[in-house]
């Protein structure tokens, strides 16, 4: 199975405005940024079957950005990667709903998303990883446990992204 990871785009600052934080948006510049790494990650010719993405508002409306913009795969919100979730829940959660799916976009949050990477591929949680807003990561997994279980392919910045658009 192959898992891409897309960071949620850039959202409004926390602030007393945007209580609960699961409430708190995207800017118009974060908008911006999903929609020109959606057309880089299309131009990738990367196939999926599913997008699964944190049911919180800047994680969600990145995932619908995206969505719209690659046109491919099913969207599917889930709690089971809000920043609160523990990593082995979206694990569970793929492995009893969405075994057979081939590739699969986790849309969610830090550090919850270098969480889980860092779990799938040295078994621990404590790897380094930074993970930009808007980044885009592949791993390839073979039998999906909260363990050792992963290779990483690749990890891609927004920058890198949005230039393969260009020129």
């Amino acid at each position: 199975m192959d898992l891409y990871f897309l960071r949620h785009a850039k959202a409004y600052e926390r602030s007393p405005k945007f209580r609960p934080d699961s409430i708190r948006p995207l800017t118009s510049e974060g908008e911006d940024q999903i929609r020109q790494v959606a057309r880089g990650i299309k131009e990738l010719g990367i196939e999926f079957e599913l997008i699964l993405s944190s049911t919180y508002v800047r994680a969600a409306k990145t995932a619908e950005i995206f969505h719209r913009v690659v046109k491919q795969g099913k969207l599917q919100l889930t709690d089971s990667l809000i920043s609160e979730a523990e990593s082995a829940a979206v694990i569970e959660e793929i492995n009893e709903k969405y075994s057979k799916c081939k590739s699969i976009v986790l849309v969610g949050h830090e550090p919850h998303m270098s969480t889980l990477m860092s779990i799938l591929l040295c078994g621990r949680p404590d790897m380094r990883i930074d993970f930009k807003k808007s980044g885009f990561c592949k791993l390839s997994v073979g039998d999906l446990r909260a363990g050792q279980c992963a290779c990483l392919q690749w990890l891609m910045t927004p920058r890198q992204l949005a230039s393969m658009t260009k020129g």
